[in-house]
């Protein structure tokens, strides 16, 4: 299951144990080749925010870019085909990353680019450590079904999570934008479990919690069998209630909140918003097509909004 962190996947999963996995001793590169990495990975993603992204002055836009290749790198853990074993040594590997970064002594590529943001803006480490937890909760094995409870905890940690780190990149110190993050994370990630269906499938996962899988009749764990249940439609509205609930919870607090260095996460709320308004258009009645937004459609949100 990809994170929401701001963004889609890359289009090739790496193997667990390459690019800034691998130490780095810091004499051994200049400024420019650790940000010639980071540039590197968010290019290669295709992410549809990059743009978004480059709404931000220069040294937030390169913090968020950091944010992002540390996020990629990590997802690309979680989603690789290597066996669990293997991949929970690979985080184990990235915790020790972590650490190393808020010591004082960064080695990979990825956590010396996070080192000045880190300073710059005041991040914390356990919302890096955190992404890290929900990552293993997909590398230990597929999630299929999760209760309710299960799925709140993997949302929060891999998306509202980096919605806490981002929050600081983009300047909004105070609690509401702490609050705008949890909610809009949870949200975000819940429309993506909703666009995701059939790829989180093809991967042996299925995010339906089971407290609504249960209460339409649908007994089945196995990812593919759900997607061909008449009553899947039925707990993908539930489901996209809920999201909507948190939805509105970010709007309040982003009433609340510096509206110029919020923009990058209203436009996401926006984009996503309109997301999950097609999918309740189209009844998750093929749950194979993945609805989208072209570019232009996303300009022009931005544009309505303000944000320019």
């Amino acid at each position: 299951m990809q994170t929401t962190t701001l963004t889609p996947p890359m289009t090739e999963t790496a193997p667990v144990d390459s690019r800034a996995a691998t130490a780095v001793a810091q004499s051994a590169v200049t400024d420019q080749e650790v940000r010639d990495h980071i540039h590197k990975v968010v290019e290669e993603s295709k992410t549809s925010f990059l743009w978004a992204m480059k709404l931000l002055k220069k040294p937030r836009r390169e913090a968020m870019f950091a944010i992002y290749c540390y996020c990629r790198e990590i997802d690309d853990v979680a989603d690789d085909p290597a066996p669990p074993a293997r991949k929970i040594a690979a985080l184990a590997q990235w915790r020790e990353e972590i650490e190393g970064l808020f010591a004082g002594h960064p080695r990979s590529l990825t956590a010396r680019g996070l080192a000045g943001p880190v300073a710059a803006y005041g991040m914390a480490k356990e919302d890096f450590l955190a992404l890290i937890d929900g990552m293993e909760m997909d590398a230990r094995e597929d999630m299929r079904g999760p209760t309710m409870a299960e799925l709140e905890l993997y949302c929060d940690r891999v998306a509202s999570a980096v919605g806490r780190l981002s929050v600081r990149a983009f300047g909004d110190h105070g609690p509401r934008a702490r609050d705008v993050a949890t909610a809009l994370g949870r949200a975000l990630q819940l429309t993506n479990i909703l666009r995701d269906l059939a790829e989180d499938a093809e991967r042996g996962r299925l995010y339906l919690p089971a407290e609504l899988l249960d209460a339409h009749g649908i007994d089945s764990r196995d990812p593919k069998e759900v997607l061909g249940h008449p009553a899947l439609p039925l707990v993908c509205r539930d489901l996209a209630g809920i999201a909507q609930s948190r939805f509105d919870e970010a709007e309040a607090a982003l009433a609340e909140c510096d509206r110029g260095a919020m923009r990058p996460a209203i436009v996401m709320k926006e984009v996503y918003r309109r997301y999950l308004d097609r999918l309740l258009a189209e009844g998750w009645r093929d749950p194979h097509r993945r609805v989208q937004l072209s570019k232009a459609q996303k300009i022009w949100i931005a544009l309505r909004h303000g944000v320019f």
